[in-house]
C-alpha cells in the first residue's frame, strides 16, 4: 500500500472589517489578507507578512448597519456607497489572488478568532463567486491553536493571556490590512512556540 501524497498547506491570514454582526442583513466593507506561511510533512515556515498581500474595499449590500461597529473600522459608507467595488468583483479578484499565492499548496484561511471573519468572508464567496478557494473548512483559528497548545480553556483565551514571545510586534489598527499582516505575525510565532514550560 503506497503512502498517500500529503499536499502543503499555504496559511492566509485574513482579516475584515463589516457593518454589522451577520452578513446578508449587514455588509462586508473591507478586506485584507496576508500570506503567514506554509506547512508541509517537514513543518511550519514563516514568510515575511507583508510580502504577499490583499486589500480591497467594498460597496455595501444595505442600507443596514450598526452605528458601533462602523465607529469600529472608522470606514465611511457614503464614500464606499459611491467608491466601494462591487462585492463580485472584488471576491473574484481575491478569489484569483488565493489561488497565485497559493500555487501547488491548499490554502487555509486564518484568523484571530477565526469565527466571525470566517462567516462574512465564506457567506460572500459563495454568494459572489460561487466557490470558496479554501473550501468549507478550510480555516484555523489562532486562539484555538494557542487554548491547545497552551493548555487553557478556550474562553480565557485572550491576547492579555499570551506571553509576550507570541505576541506580534505590530500594532492592531481595526484596518483589515494592517490587522491582517499582524494577525500573520501571530501566527507564525504560535507556530513556532513550543508551549508553556513544564512545571
Amino acid at each position: 500500500m503506497t503512502a498517500r501524497r500529503t499536499k502543503p498547506s499555504l496559511y492566509i491570514s485574513v482579516d475584515v472589517e463589516a457593518d454589522g454582526p451577520i452578513p446578508g442583513p449587514y455588509s462586508l466593507l473591507s478586506l485584507g489578507a496576508a500570506v503567514a506561511g506554509r506547512q508541509d510533512t517537514d513543518g511550519f515556515t514563516a514568510v515575511d507578512p507583508a510580502r504577499q498581500t490583499f486589500y480591497r474595499e467594498l460597496r455595501p449590500i444595505s442600507a443596514e448597519f450598526v452605528s458601533e461597529a462602523l465607529a469600529v473600522s472608522r470606514l465611511d459608507r457614503q464614500r464606499l456607497t459611491r467608491e466601494g467595488l462591487d462585492p463580485a468583483l472584488a471576491l473574484a479578484q481575491f478569489n484569483r489572488w488565493v489561488r497565485e499565492v497559493s500555487g501547488d499548496a491548499q490554502p487555509v484561511m486564518c484568523g484571530y478568532p477565526a469565527s466571525y471573519d470566517w462567516m462574512f468572508l465564506y457567506w460572500y464567496l459563495i454568494r459572489f463567486t460561487g466557490e470558496s478557494p479554501f473550501g468549507h473548512s478550510g480555516c484555523l483559528d489562532m486562539k484555538t491553536l494557542y487554548a491547545t497548545k497552551a493548555d487553557m480553556p478556550l474562553r480565557s483565551v485572550g491576547k492579555r493571556s499570551m506571553p509576550k514571545e507570541v505576541l506580534p510586534g505590530r500594532r492592531h489598527t481595526h484596518h483589515a490590512l494592517d490587522d491582517a499582516v499582524e494577525q500573520a505575525e501571530l501566527l507564525a510565532n504560535l507556530m513556532a512556540w513550543p508551549g508553556p514550560p513544564s512545571e
